[in-house]
């Protein structure tokens, strides 16, 4: 349920198919990954460093893989990486990598 707080942000990208690892079924709630992965499709790439966020505006315009960092309630740190082509789109813990 949305709250007056939560705002819905617009798609700055195509994801593709969605995969989720077992791991990340396992660690991360329905809710912390539906939320990353909006945050994601709106280019809000999460906990990522200033060079990193830079990188990924610069991918998101010539048409490169995208990556954000996460982190659950719980401490638990994941990742959600968008294919160049866009036809995938994978949610992993940084632990599987």
């Amino acid at each position: 349920m949305k709250t007056a707080t939560q705002r819905i942000q617009p798609v700055h990208f195509e994801m593709g198919r969605v995969d989720i690892t077992p791991r990340a079924w396992e660690k991360l709630t329905d809710g912390e990954i539906v939320c990353a992965l909006h945050r994601h499709a709106a280019g809000d790439w999460g906990i990522l460093c200033q060079r990193d966020w830079d990188e990924n505006e610069t991918a998101l315009v010539e048409g490169r893989r995208l990556f954000s960092e996460y982190s659950s309630e719980s401490g638990e740190k994941f990742w959600i990486i968008t294919e160049a082509d866009r036809s995938v789109t994978t949610v992993m813990l940084t632990v599987e990598f």
